[in-house]
């Protein structure tokens, strides 16, 4: 794939989010208007050593692409095998490296925006997947460290220098986690400094801020994240904005349920009905946000234990939210 190709639109693409864009989740976004999605992080020493629980990471769904494989870890030819197996298991239009994540268990092994503290490692790690495999490869990182170590601009130069193809930006150091606001202007930066197309992420909460960051920063596509939660529909919205067209109302209530329910059942199909009915329970909380009159069945969803069950609450709350 010429990745330049997805950068003839402003595309938008779902965050990878551990534990929240399984395969299930991607293609409800897809369907309602993610144009790139990528899987959960997967440890680059789990794939290698094959870890049975990564496998089931690697899922790739019907006629998904443009489809990455966001991988992380900090040892050059560790991840260079580890790109290898995934392509060869998912034939993924390209491969992601993660060096954003701010996390503690990912952070304290060097992993993740430890990444942001040595260039030189994060331009080996690029350059010894790009000899190992023949699809783009692209880097997903941070504003910084933390306030006194902003080195996004040279970070990404070192990156591009080293052979990315393309690269994503989240305007926060990993100090300050997903608290205050997003830089844009370092996003802008970044957009300046590099001749590869650029994503921008952060703060990207409904269609006025797509139009607002594409405007502001430059960027060459948009990663949307948190505000996906239970609204796969903000990527419709977004993209009608984009277009200058009249920005869609969220379906009702009951509609969204429905999505809802059909995702979690998905789900089922490949994880077995315990996992992903438990998974289900912060989806579910996460499709109501914000509904009036919901609060009262937050316990009811925090319960539910089997399909059956989560059917039987998604038709009450359907009858008793029908009016939202």
């Amino acid at each position: 794939m010429n990745i330049k190709e997805i950068f003839k639109k402003t595309p938008l693409a779902l965050a990878p989010m551990a534990g929240v864009t399984d395969e299930a989740f991607r293609t409800v976004c897809r369907k309602y208007g993610a144009d790139i999605t990528y899987t959960e992080m997967v440890s680059s020493r789990a794939l290698v050593y094959q870890d049975s629980k990564t496998k089931t990471l690697l899922l790739r769904g019907e006629n998904e692409t443009p489809f990455a494989v966001q991988l992380f870890g900090n040892e050059p030819s560790v991840m260079r095998s580890a790109a290898e197996i995934a392509l060869e298991r998912t034939g993924a239009d390209f491969i992601d490296i993660n060096m954003g994540c701010p996390t503690p268990k990912i952070v304290n092994n060097g992993d993740g925006s430890a990444l942001m503290k040595n260039p030189a490692l994060a331009a080996e790690i690029v350059r010894e997947i790009k000899r190992g495999i023949d699809v783009p490869v692209t880097v997903k990182f941070r504003k910084g460290w933390d306030g006194g170590s902003v080195n996004a601009v040279e970070f990404a130069k070192a990156l591009e220098d080293a052979g990315a193809d393309a690269l994503t930006i989240h305007g926060r150091t990993r100090v300050s986690m997903y608290s205050g606001r997003a830089d844009w202007d370092i996003i802008r930066d970044v957009v300046n400094a590099v001749s590869i197309p650029v994503i921008a992420n952060g703060d990207v909460f409904d269609a006025p801020d797509a139009v607002k960051i594409k405007k502001y920063t430059g960027a060459a596509g948009i990663m949307i994240g948190r505000a996906t939660f239970g609204n796969p529909w903000v990527f419709t919205r977004c993209r009608a904005a984009l277009d200058g067209k009249d920005i869609p109302e969220l379906p009702p209530i009951s509609e969204r349920l429905d999505v809802a329910e059909n995702q979690i059942i998905a789900s089922s199909e490949k994880k077995g009905e315990k996992v992903a009915v438990l998974e289900a329970r912060r989806h579910i909380a996460w499709y109501l946000r914000g509904i009036r009159g919901s609060n009262r069945f937050k316990t009811q969803v925090t319960n539910v234990s089997t399909l059956k069950e989560l059917h039987r609450l998604i038709e009450e709350l359907k009858h008793n939210l029908e009016q939202y």
